[in-house]
């Protein structure tokens, strides 16, 4: 995906830095991400959100908050109000470039801060929380005994993911001046609660909370026993599946007409997974497929194989093609299913021992009360289905590079 580095001025006039996830093809949407507490806008979690989807159409604007990351200011001077004025801030540098957001993401008080930001910022028709807690002032928990410190000397060092950080007596108080209950009720927008049953950081009873005060429509998936920050990458692959299927619910993601010479659109794939072989394969912005290596490869799995694909290919252009025929026809056709088998074998007329073709083996079952002529009559169509014809002539494949400009 291609991305764009880029600033904006924050709530103290610090420069807040960002990247701009952009989508290969057409924009259609555009979806704002807000981070977990002293995280950044680049971890893990975020980058796999992005990538899927910037994949279906959707631009993602990630930031870091003041005073972390890339971004400048101090983090001591900041509170969660200051979380929700920079994310009313980016949403401005959103929509000065036409690119107004209408999805919200936050991860962890990120969370909360989109639910608090969500009715200040106009268009937002869709949320997404992450272990997001339903009390901003939950977060003063990772404090342990440096809450009395802060208090009584007005700021304290604490510890948090192993960094040191400094906590001022007025990020205590402007949390716990903080209720979400009204903000969340008051959503007029699509509301979809992500959380870990097992998240020893932000309980399981948070998302309960927060879906209870919202209104419809509102959704709840469990993350299973993925961990607070969705560290591994299964869980994060998964995060970002459910929020791209839910949020093509919500958005009005209307892809322009498919260019000259491929009426069907484009078929866009793009690495998931630098480190590995995972494919994202989108055929526009409402079907996505995931494609892979078996682990015996290198691979981990998470998709059919590249000639698994091409074997689904064909079995479903066969399946659809008897249908077509059965329904002109009127035949009892009740219903079809294709088994494609696929190996390389030694072909009969080859020049060496090492020549070897693709064989697909196709077993078809009909059901339906069927005479042998019919049954035969469609054997013979299955020959006939588009792709079933284009692997038996051969295609000519066409190779262009894409020369992309440095971000």
């Amino acid at each position: 995906m291609p991305t764009e580095r880029l600033t904006f001025t924050g709530h103290s006039g610090d420069t807040l830095a960002a990247r701009l996830d952009l989508p290969d093809g057409p924009h259609l949407a555009t979806a704002l991400f807000a981070h977990c507490f002293t995280c950044s806008k680049d971890i893990p979690a975020a980058r796999r959100i992005a990538a899927r989807l910037s994949a279906m159409g959707i631009a993602v604007l990630r930031f870091d908050f003041t005073g972390l990351g890339h971004s400048g200011g101090e983090f001591r001077n900041t509170t969660f109000s200051s979380n929700v004025a920079d994310l009313k801030l980016a949403a401005d540098a959103l929509a000065a470039r036409n690119m107004e957001p209408t999805l919200l993401i936050g991860h962890s008080l990120g969370g909360a801060a989109v639910l608090k930001a969500a009715g200040q910022i106009s268009g937002i028709k869709a949320v997404t929380t992450i272990g997001a807690p339903f009390d901003p002032e939950h977060v003063t928990h990772n404090f342990g005994d440096k809450i009395c410190e802060i208090a009584e000397t007005g700021e304290a060092e604490v510890s948090l993911g192993g960094r040191p950080f400094r906590i001022r007596k007025s990020f205590l108080e402007d949390v716990a001046a903080e209720k979400l209950a009204p903000e969340i009720n008051a959503l007029k927008a699509a509301l979809l609660v992500l959380h870990a049953p097992l998240d020893d950081t932000v309980g399981i009873e948070n998302a309960t909370q927060i879906f209870l005060a919202a209104k419809h429509p509102k959704s709840f998936v469990t993350l299973d026993s993925a961990d607070h920050l969705v560290t591994a990458p299964e869980d994060a692959d998964y995060a970002a599946e459910v929020i791209a299927a839910w949020a093509g619910r919500y958005l009005d993601l209307r892809p322009p007409a498919p260019p000259p010479g491929a009426p069907e659109g484009v078929t866009r794939v793009a690495e998931a997974d630098p480190n590995g072989f995972l494919q994202d394969v989108n055929a526009g912005p409402h079907h996505h497929v995931n494609a892979d290596e078996p682990l015996a490869y290198g691979g981990t799995n998470r998709g059919m194989s590249p000639y698994q694909l091409m074997a689904a290919g064909l079995g479903a252009c066969t399946s659809m093609t008897l249908r077509m025929y059965a329904r002109q026809k009127g035949w009892p056709l009740a219903h079809v299913a294709v088994d494609v088998l696929h190996d390389k074998v030694h072909a009969q007329d080859a020049k060496s021992a090492l020549d070897r073709i693709d064989r697909f083996i196709r077993r078809i079952r009909l059901e339906g009360d069927l005479d042998d002529q019919q049954r035969d009559r469609l054997m013979e169509i299955a020959d006939k289905c588009p792709v079933h014809r284009t692997l038996e002539a051969g295609a000519r494949i066409e190779t262009e590079l894409m020369i992309e400009e440095p971000a």
